[in-house]
């Protein structure tokens, strides 16, 4: 995709209320870094109260997920998801307008060897990375370490989306956004050694899905990991990102690549795709995205795990 450009059509009277909140989002973000979590965590009690429809998505994942856990654990967890929530919405404006040097403090990076000795062999990485609420920051404070591709979905607001992609990009200046469906320019990166950032946590429907447990419920996983792998000649490297809980900042994690991978089936490789994921998400659940209904597609004859609304 080309760079996004500024267009005298953002200038139109439909978009002065987004220019006026990003503004005062732009205002809001230059207060210091503890203030902003403090925010955060208020929005994020508020958005409990206000969004009933994803507050009752979430609180049935963590059902499923955890039945070991007690009613009251996971209430207390789930209220700790939503104020990470919170906070990821002032995180992407940080990352979107912060100054390179005062986000780069916020970066505890461990691993980057794994990056940069693919990139001195010339070799594709899938950087495999999870939906956390941490997502945002995340791939800006690697991005201004190592070029990373990204896998892009674009926003149906036309000036939002200049907004996400401008703020996206400035860390990585030489890296490409690819459209989700944009198959061959994924494997075209990949084949030229470079790294690009891909999700396989969530539930894309039936289609190029097969189902396997996590957290011991079938689960519709894509099959595109192992796929890109084989045909982009790839290593999937691991990669996780958490909020530190003193406040320091962002622990960045780039993992070894995956031994043997792809294996033997695609079964095999989902099933392995799914425990890393287990084990990831175990790590620090309440910054992990539960809004999404993961468990969605259900195997044939297997009635939905949601309750309507």
């Amino acid at each position: 995709m080309e760079r996004p450009h500024f267009r005298l059509y953002f200038l139109h009277p439909r978009f002065w209320l987004l220019w006026l909140g990003l503004g005062v989002l732009w205002l809001l973000v230059q207060l210091p870094y503890p203030l902003l979590l403090r925010l955060g965590r208020g929005l994020g009690a508020l958005m409990y109260r206000v969004a009933g429809a994803r507050r009752r998505i979430a609180q049935r994942n963590l059902e499923l997920c955890f039945p070991e856990r007690t009613a009251a654990q996971r209430e207390e967890l789930l209220r700790e998801n939503f104020a990470s929530n919170g906070i990821a919405f002032f995180e992407m404006a940080m990352s979107w307008w912060w100054p390179r040097a005062r986000l780069q403090r916020l970066a505890h990076i461990e691993g980057l060897e794994h990056l940069q000795r693919a990139q001195a062999e010339g070799q594709g990485v899938i950087l495999m990375a999870l939906h956390f609420t941490t997502l945002e920051i995340g791939a800006a404070l690697l991005g201004q370490r190592h070029t990373i591709d990204g896998m892009y979905r674009e926003h149906k607001n036309p000036l939002f989306d200049f907004v996400q992609r401008r703020g996206r990009e400035r860390h990585n200046r030489d890296a490409s956004a690819i459209e989700r469906e944009d198959v061959r320019a994924m494997l075209k990166v990949l084949r030229a050694g470079r790294a690009i950032w891909y999700a396989p946590d969530q539930d894309y429907g039936r289609k190029q899905s097969l189902f396997v447990p996590l957290f011991g419920i079938s689960a519709a996983t894509v099959t595109a990991t192992t796929k890109f792998a084989r045909l982009g000649k790839a290593r999937v490297v691991p990669f996780t990102q958490e909020r530190l809980a003193d406040g320091s900042g962002y622990r960045l994690v780039i993992h070894p690549p995956l031994e043997d991978f792809p294996g033997e089936s695609e079964v095999a490789d989902c099933l392995r795709i799914n425990q890393w994921i287990e084990q990831a998400v175990s790590a620090r659940p309440e910054q992990y995205l539960w809004a999404h209904r993961r468990f969605k597609t259900r195997p044939a004859g297997e009635p939905s795990l949601y309750r309507k609304a």
